[in-house]
């Protein structure tokens, strides 16, 4: 008798999800996009596969470093409290610290918090606060949860759009101390690209650099960080030769730069397009600078036509403006920063640790894990069959096994999961739990002869019921290891977990009704 889809239903959805996972594997564009390059999409995988890699198979570096910076708890501050006013007495107290390295957390239901994202030592910034007029309060080494989750999303919207494949950000703590740490990987990346993308915090701003007194030169920052990153900002392009980042400012900070150029000059004919900066004569220079992180990326002055626009008004009709640079690869990285934001805080790459594997010896890891996963298989499938000596049996229990195997992989290649050993070492696991569930199943139902299908169904019950207990245990053995930081263990439990609920869910009673149908029609 033909089996019936409507009592076989599992091995139909058994059957759907293998034809899908084949699909997400190997179909060209089935794998999610993972980071785009100046607005170019990033390939998930360059191999036959959709499947990503890894540092441990595909080479590169992992950086993991603490966040400079201090933290006062439970100091009280009131509501009304004027942040601004109190992040520049506690920065004018403190050497090398400017009102954006202070970071003030007001709560209503928990106490507050005042962070300094500089090097600055415990009592110097206790002092600060006092002189602040902040009382109370303890000071301790690190920044708060919620920095660090500004830092590792700000960190991670970078990494993808600079086009760093695979590349992954997370926060770890350190087990017995109260030291966190933020986490980068980033395969197919030596250490310098890595560096250069957490080394600085990504401050973009613009300084008018105009004479004051008819004598000395003097900046004045005239666009903040704050207002360019509110600003719609545009792909990179070039305009007359040079790379540039559109911007356009919202109305209240086109609103201020059209004053502050009129009050410093831009619009002057003494202002206009006046600037040979650096070099100039001190005292008569109209430039406006692009700055990141303390470094001049260009300097250009106003032009006539921008000039007008700022003194009749047409500027605040239309605020569109240029951040001019050097390179291509400069724009790209001011218009990287500007959309993701600035890190609140630095990393303090002097207390590091660094991982490298070089690429060469990854690539070497591949087939490796290919032949230890191939000679697993062909070991459980000897014994089985030793087990058995029925291939009705063996058979249909070594391919479900392996199905679990192709929906994670599969599975995988959807989320973007970077695959390590670890999780290759999963997929291992994945198979000996499953088979030894499996086989559970067909000692309790073939120990006996089966007459009918209502016995085949009371003893698979029966195997069930063991079945379900085992993976419940196990999920609860693996759950610390999946939600805890811990490194490569985190992968290995993630994969094992989920191979257990495939299982559970869907693979184990799918065989049963393989072997339901092959058993019961035999006899």
């Amino acid at each position: 008798m033909a089996p019936s889809i409507r009592e076989n239903w599992r091995v139909a959805v058994l059957v759907l999800l293998l034809l899908g996972s084949l699909g997400a594997l190997f179909v060209p564009g089935a794998a999610p996009v993972t980071g785009t390059s100046g607005g170019n999409a990033t390939a998930a995988s360059s191999g036959p596969t959709n499947l990503q890699y890894g540092l441990q198979l595909s080479g590169g570096t992992r950086v993991r470093a603490p966040v400079v910076g201090l933290t006062a708890e439970d100091v009280q501050l009131s509501p009304s409290q004027d942040t601004n006013a109190l992040r520049e007495r506690i920065a004018a107290n403190l050497t090398d610290t400017s009102a954006t390295d202070v970071k003030i957390r007001i709560y209503t239901d928990s106490t507050d918090t005042i962070e300094v994202f500089s090097n600055v030592s415990q009592p110097a910034f206790r002092d600060a606060l006092d002189a602040a007029g902040v009382s109370g309060g303890t000071v301790r080494d690190g920044v708060t949860e919620a920095t660090r989750s500004d830092i590792v999303d700000t960190l991670s919207q970078k990494v993808n759009a600079l086009g760093f494949s695979g590349a992954r950000v997370s926060q770890q703590s350190s087990i017995g101390s109260d030291t966190h740490y933020i986490v980068i990987e980033a395969p197919n990346t030596n250490l310098t690209e890595v560096y250069d993308l957490v080394r600085n915090r990504g401050e973009v701003y613009v300084d008018a650099y105009h004479p004051a007194n008819g004598s000395a030169q003097v900046n004045d920052t005239v666009l903040t960080n704050e207002q360019l990153q509110a600003a719609q900002v545009s792909n990179p392009t070039t305009q007359q030769g040079f790379p540039v980042v559109p911007v356009t400012l919202t109305s209240d900070a086109a609103r201020s730069f059209s004053q502050d150029m009129r009050d410093y000059g831009y619009t002057s004919e003494e202002g206009i397009s006046n600037c040979q900066y650096p070099g100039g004569t001190p005292g008569n220079e109209y430039c406006l600078l692009t700055v990141r992180d303390g470094k001049v990326v260009y300097s250009a002055g106003v032009a006539r036509g921008l000039a007008n626009d700022f003194e009749n008004g047409d500027f605040q009709k239309d605020p569109t403006f240029v951040l001019q640079t050097n390179s291509m690869s400069e724009a790209r990285q001011v218009a990287v920063d500007l959309r993701a934001g600035a890190l609140p805080a630095s990393l303090d790459l002097q207390k590091d640790d660094v991982y490298h594997i070089d690429a060469s010896l990854a690539q070497r890891f591949k087939p490796l894990s290919f032949i230890t996963g191939l000679i697993a298989t062909l070991v459980v499938s000897l014994v089985v069959y030793l087990r058995y000596g029925r291939v009705r049996v063996a058979a249909p229990m070594v391919v479900t096994a392996l199905s679990e195997v192709i929906i994670l992989l599969g599975f995988s290649s959807l989320v973007g999961l970077s695959l390590n050993l670890s999780h290759i070492a999963g997929f291992i696991a994945v198979i000996g739990t499953g088979v030894d569930d499996l086989v559970i199943i067909a000692d309790e139902v073939t120990r006996r002869e089966v007459s009918s299908q209502r016995v085949f169904q009371s003893r698979f019950r029966k195997a069930f019921w063991v079945i379900g207990g085992a993976a419940a245990t196990t999920i609860i053995a693996m759950s610390p290891l999946a939600f805890l930081s811990l490194g490569d263990l985190r992968g290995f439990a993630i994969v094992t977990i989920l191979g257990v609920l495939v299982g559970v869910l869907l693979t184990r009673p799918a065989y049963g009704d393989i072997l339901r149908y092959l058993i019961t029609d035999q006899n």
